[in-house]
């Protein structure tokens, strides 16, 4: 076997030419900074995400950072996080002269807890930042609860969840404001870096499109120090043809998630778990198993690429050790980063490849059970003193 973790030129032969056409327009154009193919990105991307305003940035971080700047986030604030996701979600916090503060997650779907959130809050707090982890929304009900008795700013990092659901209601359209990345990894991906902010609130959109370029209001005037955060014309042309394929390409990357669970059933090995009421779209295909490093290991002699999302929580980064949080503070989070392991996962994804990957996997966990049970003391019958 030789199987990539992410096969993106399997989905660019299916595409290119509509691609070609597309970057063909645009160079056309020479409208390669804003322009019409933006502005159509913007607008079909604003009408998937159920939302009115979708506005476009440079990356995934900046989303996040201009989104908070959007709020009036800033020096002095803190933000509620979690620790289990990429550092762009707490570098942007900290970008925006806020502090992260992070807090654990829910041991069946990774994502944020809400009870875990109520205890964090200060005088101080302005925001919660919920991550819609590896393809499953946060709870999204309990954290707006929060947020509304508590006066805060509620903004979704869905940078992993272009079309996920909860409760009926994409991802994007779920709190005051929702940052996307593009990364070509991503579920909707770009051909480089590229992001968006999706709002239902005119002045929220307004504002991000004044911090995106510079605080400009015209030419050559600016209302505000902004900053240079353009999504680039070229990339909202690749991204528009994308769209029209991302519903598909979700359905297709769940009927491999449902071939993952069904091969690793009474494996001992822990498979996704979805919420009542949300859509999963597998950005990432996670398991859990105390045999993690031994199955990367064996998945590699064989050919198969895997990942760790995430192998060091934010908290126990040393780039936050400022922040004075010490290892046990949060045991979820430290067991996901112990324990998880991310298997293939893209649209193309045969139901041959996912026996063959899971055929390696179930073969060195059924060895690590076997040597599990050898451990364990044999019972004896306190009356006879027999096995």
């Amino acid at each position: 076997m030789k199987i990539p973790f992410v096969d993106l030129k399997a989905q660019y032969a299916t595409l290119k030419d509509e691609v070609a056409e597309a970057i063909r327009g645009v160079l056309e154009s020479t409208q390669f900074v804003g322009g019409e193919a933006v502005a159509s990105f913007e607008r079909d991307f604003a009408a998937y995400c159920q939302v009115p305003y979708a506005r476009g940035v440079a990356n995934g971080t900046d989303a996040i950072h201009l989104a908070l700047r959007a709020l009036g986030v800033g020096h002095g604030d803190e933000v509620v996080t979690t620790a289990h996701t990429f550092i762009a979600t707490a570098a942007a916090i900290v970008a925006a002269g806020a502090q992260p503060v992070f807090v654990d997650i829910d041991p069946d779907t990774h994502t944020i807890d809400p009870r875990m959130i109520e205890r964090a809050l200060t005088s101080r707090t302005k925001a919660i930042v919920a991550v819609h982890l590896f393809g499953q929304p946060a709870d999204m009900g309990p954290i707006k609860d929060i947020a509304r008795r508590r006066g805060l700013f509620v903004i979704e990092d869905a940078a992993q969840a272009h079309g996920a659901e909860y409760q009926g209601i994409r991802t994007g359209a779920l709190g005051d404001v929702a940052c996307f990345s593009f990364y070509p990894g991503k579920n909707l991906g770009a051909y480089g870096d590229g992001g968006a902010v999706t709002t239902n609130s005119a002045a929220i959109a307004e504002r991000i499109e004044r911090l995106r370029d510079h605080g400009r209001t015209t030419h050559y005037s600016h209302a505000e120090v902004g900053f240079n955060s353009r999504l680039d014309a070229l990339q909202a042309a690749v991204l528009q043809v994308k769209l029209r394929r991302l519903d598909e390409w979700n359905d297709r990357r769940r009927r491999a998630a449902e071939w993952y669970s069904a091969e690793l059933t009474h494996s001992g090995i822990k498979t996704p778990f979805v919420r009542m009421g949300s859509t999963h779209v597998y950005h990432l295909y996670v398991i859990i198993t105390n045999e993690r490093d031994v199955i990367r290991s064996r998945l590699d002699e064989v050919g198969v690429a895997s990942g760790i999302h995430y192998p060091l929580p934010l908290h126990l980064q040393p780039a936050f050790a400022y922040l004075g949080y010490k290892r046990g503070d949060l045991p979820c989070c430290e067991e996901m980063a112990a324990q998880s392991l991310s298997l293939p996962m893209f649209p193309e994804l045969t139901r041959d490849q996912v026996r063959g990957i899971t055929a390696t996997v179930r073969a060195v966990a059924e060895c690590g059970n076997r040597r599990e049970r050898e451990r364990k003391p044999v019972a004896m019958h306190a009356d006879s003193g027999k096995v």
